[in-house]
């Protein structure tokens, strides 16, 4: 991860000289420029993005309440982690062909960044415990064992899904086929919050929400 890191900060260093004053920094939903930054926005924006995460995520579990449950999904965070970095050094390699004006279609590359995102966090939903930070955390989840879990089993088939649509939608390459992705998405989340809260209602040794999380 810190080669990662080391090297996109390195292409920002190599490019600097060469790249315009204002460059293209978004991509409306067909690809096409609709949005233009100063140089340090668009070389050093994403770098700083991917550095601050890394921190972020690296430090988490250290101020987590329930710290000792990381010791048991380790592997399955570190998978995450670096499948967060990867996520966004690609995309970075790819906003620099577009800043240099080779033909990449930055909105194209981002859903199936994404797609493949969602599938990697499919794999290791099911493997997360109860903690404040990592998982599909909601009243419901955090005041019951099994609906932490049976959400999570749940949450691993709807983003394997999610993330299989987005990256057709990446080849597909069309603003529809992204905005059935992005509405299959809303729905599947907010189906998954109501799932949360079915199987706490179920559950005989739920916790009332706001009470702590629950020890798992």
């Amino acid at each position: 991860m810190w080669l990662l890191l080391a090297g996109m900060f390195g292409a920002a260093v190599a490019l600097w000289p060469s790249t315009p004053n204002t460059i293209p920094v978004h991509w409306g939903v067909d690809g096409t420029p609709n949005g233009y930054g100063s140089r340090f926005e668009g070389l050093m924006l994403l770098p700083l993005t991917a550095l601050a995460l890394y921190i972020i995520m690296l430090f988490l579990p250290r101020i987590d309440p329930r710290r000792e449950s990381y010791q048991s999904f380790a592997g399955a965070y570190m998978m995450f982690r670096a499948a967060t970095m990867v996520f966004l050094a690609v995309l970075y390699g790819a906003t620099l062909f577009s800043i240099k004006d080779r033909p990449v279609n930055i909105t194209s590359v981002a859903l199936i960044l994404v797609g493949g995102l969602f599938v990697v966090l499919s794999r290791v939903l099911g493997q997360l415990r109860p903690n404040w930070f990592v998982g599909i955390r909601t009243p419901w989840t955090l005041s019951s064992e099994r609906s932490w879990t049976q959400t999570h089993q749940a949450g691993g088939k709807f983003f394997l899904g999610a993330g299989l649509l987005f990256a057709i939608a990446g080849i597909v390459g069309t603003p529809w086929a992204f905005w059935v992705a992005f509405a299959c998405m809303l729905a599947g989340s907010i189906a998954l919050v109501a799932y949360s809260y079915v199987v706490w209602k179920n559950d005989p040794d739920h916790h009332p929400p706001g009470t702590g999380i629950v020890r798992g």
